[in-house]
């Protein structure tokens, strides 16, 4: 593995479980991590993008979060170049999906035709051709999914973090959006890493499956590999 992406001793306590998980990913993969809930997958997330800070461990060891030959770890999260996909789409209510989709590329200095024109192109990437003058409470929950997830990759980061994005849709359109980022991931090329604790969306997208209990890796492997009885 050439190690492309590396989180060292990422360290969190909580009441229930105390996050104590290290873990590294190639170049162009899509690594997902597979728990029940409250396993700690999203935390996480959280201390990759530094929106929480690692705690402090007993045994001195330093957390460390590194992407692309650079450390990450005291770098502000605005400035980490991580684009991340929730479970909740979180549009801006006030834009239209197309100036949604552009809003990062506005935020980065592209002029609002040109950026809109692009965003149009990512749009009809995610079967919304059309949709670019609907307002976000005009959408279902999948079409709203789909803006988020153009609005993150538009921008073309090198990292995106899927923090249970599909969770709250039905099944299949679940199954449909699973195949829509694999789609997306091989064209682009990012790295990912994927929280979730469906079996059937883990296997559908990754490279590498991690399962995570009780804030620890307790498994890891091929996705072919995988299976239910590994959760537990």
């Amino acid at each position: 593995m050439d190690n492309y992406f590396c989180a060292d001793n990422l360290y969190r306590v909580w009441d229930s479980v105390t996050v104590d998980f290290s873990f590294a990913a190639a170049k162009g993969t899509m690594t997902v991590i597979v728990g029940k809930s409250g396993s700690g997958k999203s935390t996480v997330l959280r201390l990759i993008a530094g929106l929480e800070e690692s705690g402090k461990r007993n045994d001195g060891k330093e957390c460390t979060v590194r992407l692309d030959g650079k450390t990450l770890t005291k770098t502000a999260p605005g400035k980490r170049g991580i684009g991340m996909v929730f479970q909740s789409p979180a549009l801006f209510s006030h834009l239209t999906v197309a100036e949604n989709v552009a809003y990062g590329l506005r935020s980065r200095g592209m002029g609002k035709k040109e950026a809109e024109a692009e965003a149009e192109k990512y749009i009809a990437e995610f079967a919304l051709a059309g949709f670019g003058k609907r307002m976000p409470d005009t959408l279902s929950g999948g079409e709203a999914q789909r803006v988020s997830l153009a609005r993150t990759l538009i921008v073309k980061p090198p990292l995106v973090l899927f923090d249970e994005p599909l969770s709250s849709l039905d099944a299949p359109l679940r199954k449909k959006l699973a195949s829509d980022i694999r789609k997306s991931q091989k064209k682009e090329g990012f790295t990912g890493i994927f929280v979730t604790h469906d079996i059937a969306e883990a296997k559908a997208v990754a490279d590498t499956v991690i399962v995570m209990e009780n804030g620890k890796k307790k498994w890891e492997g091929a996705p072919e590999d995988f299976n239910e009885s590994m959760l537990g």
